[in-house]
């Protein structure tokens, strides 16, 4: 997967050991303006090479480098000629293939952990002697290998950094990524900087000027179509193609009848007035309803939404002439997320694993390779409205993922209406840009209540509210009990057919964000 749009950017590449935190890793070295991209373990050497790394970071792992079958790497890429950094599982990795001892079975460390620095290091250049770093590790380097020297210990790990400087190679038993490590991000410009001698090329500005180059490049004069939902995603990659191709581009904003309260007129708005960009409407509620009718499983679901959002942009385009190009806002965690060969699948995103073999376009993917905090700062950039660039992410299917069994018409208008007061209690406690998504699901169940000393029999709402930065990990929100009290009471009061409200408390793991 090639940097946006190509041309002079340095490129780092994140090898996957099946850590928690190897997305974090590429965000990190993002954040130090250097390009990053994940990999798997398994990749040959010779792959990665062609890909011409500025350097190489080995991630951590939840495995032993003990157990049989403990993922691995080819020890020449020790000598390819890219400096390597080695993070927790990578750094003990490093120390067992290259002749140094891994002693497994002691105590281990866990959590905030004193270091201090033994050595000189270009790793720890400019930083304190003594610090403070995030341990997460029950293996330990116990001897570094020939040509190596110890450059920082724990009381538990002795050899917590070790560096070869001749061969470029580096490991640190502690996880530099997380934000317990309190100079872990000047820990990784050391070694981005000092070290692999990166340069801080990756900037929002240049990824437009990038992308911009590159859709030029693939579209020619050809017509482009682009399909619109409302969310920061499809908005901010609408924004960057026109700009690209200007009126080759024509935006279809299709109503599933799966979208939130006022969407299509936010869309209409910010598009056809703001922008001045030819926007086709197409109203397919019944359509897509009617598609979903007795579907409960919701990788079906995906999949059914995916197609059909398909055969109506086939439709547009064949009065459009036959546009042959679709953009789509895929972003790198929806990649990630609906699997590759040697990912394991979460869920289909409908724009990438939902979409039918025989699709007659070829696709337009400007974010595809960006992280949802740097498609915000894309947004901002080409003066998108705040309330666009800032919007909480919305699932592409949509309510349908929201709705736990049959998507039906009045299952739809409750939902939206609890939904909907579920955003404006967050935007009056002023949550919204805190957390990272906030909305109602509907359980397709009902309990029994008593409302006006009457029984009920009617649906329950969840409440769902969390924080991340780039949804491939989050925590469970604290909404403080005031405002938990008055959605309840709204949501109850104010939309026919629930009698019950449930708050989700679940993180992610093990939890995803959306329910289905």
């Amino acid at each position: 997967m090639p940097a946006p749009g190509g041309g002079a950017v340095d490129t780092v590449l994140v090898v996957d050991f099946g850590a928690q935190y190897a997305q974090l890793i590429a965000r990190r070295v993002r954040e130090a303006h250097v390009y990053s991209e994940i990999v798997p373990h398994t990749m040959a050497v010779a792959d990665m090479m062609a890909r011409r790394p500025a350097a190489i970071i080995l991630s951590g792992g939840p495995k032993s480098v003990h157990v049989p079958g403990a993922p691995s790497i080819d020890p020449a890429v020790y000598d390819a000629g890219a400096p390597v950094l080695g993070i927790c599982y990578g750094a003990q990795l490093v120390a067992q293939q290259l002749g140094g001892e891994v002693a497994g079975g002691g105590r281990g460390e866990y959590g905030r952990t004193s270091l201090r620095v033994v050595g000189r290091s270009a790793l720890f250049a400019e930083l304190p002697v003594d610090q403070d770093v995030w341990m997460s590790h029950g293996d330990s380097i116990t001897a570094a290998p020939p040509g190596f020297r110890v450059v920082a210990s724990t009381a538990e790990a002795p050899v917590a950094a070790l560096e070869d400087p001749a061969r470029r190679v580096y490991g640190v038993q502690f996880h530099p990524e997380v934000a317990h490590t309190r100079r872990g991000q000047e820990l990784l410009k050391n070694f981005l900087y000092g070290v692999a001698g990166c340069r801080p090329s990756w900037t929002m500005t240049s990824v437009i000027d990038r992308s911009v180059t590159a859709i030029r490049q693939q579209v020619g004069r050809a017509k482009v179509i682009c399909g619109l939902s409302g969310g920061v995603d499809s908005a901010v990659a609408a924004a960057l193609v026109h700009k690209a191709v200007d009126d080759q581009l024509t935006c279809v904003f299709v109503d599933t009848g799966l979208m939130r309260a006022g969407e299509a007129e936010q869309v209409e708005d910010t598009f056809r007035r703001q922008f001045q960009v030819d926007l086709v409407h197409v109203k397919a509620a019944d359509r897509f309803v009617e598609a979903l009718a007795g579907v409960t499983d919701p990788e079906r679901k995906r999949k059914i939404i995916g197609e059909t959002f398909i055969r109506v942009f086939e439709e547009v385009a064949r009065d459009l002439h036959d546009a042959r190009f679709l953009v789509q806002g895929t972003l790198y965690p929806d990649i990630i997320e609906s699997g590759t060969k040697d990912a394991a699948r979460i869920k289909s995103h409908h724009n990438v694993g939902g979409l039918p073999d025989d699709m007659n376009f070829e696709l337009v993917e400007p974010l595809r390779n960006l992280f949802k905090d740097e498609v915000r700062t894309v947004g901002e950039e080409l003066g998108l409205p705040e309330e666009i660039v800032w919007r909480q992410p919305f699932p592409g299917p949509g309510l349908a993922v929201r709705i736990v069994g049959e998507v039906t018409p009045e299952r739809l208008e409750i939902l939206r209406a609890a939904d909907a007061i579920v955003t404006a209690e967050v935007k009056r406690a002023g949550l919204y840009r805190e957390l990272w998504q906030s909305f109602a699901v509907l359980v397709a169940v009902r309990s029994v209540g008593v409302m006006g000393d009457e029984r009920t029999y009617a649906y329950p709402v969840v409440i769902r509210a969390v924080t991340s930065e780039d949804a491939m990990t989050a925590d469970w929100a604290r909404l403080p009990a005031d405002v938990l009290e008055r959605l309840s009471s709204r949501i109850i009061n104010e939309v026919p057919g629930v009698n019950r409200v449930a708050l989700d408390i679940t993180s992610k793991p093990p939890g995803t964000i959306e329910w289905e």
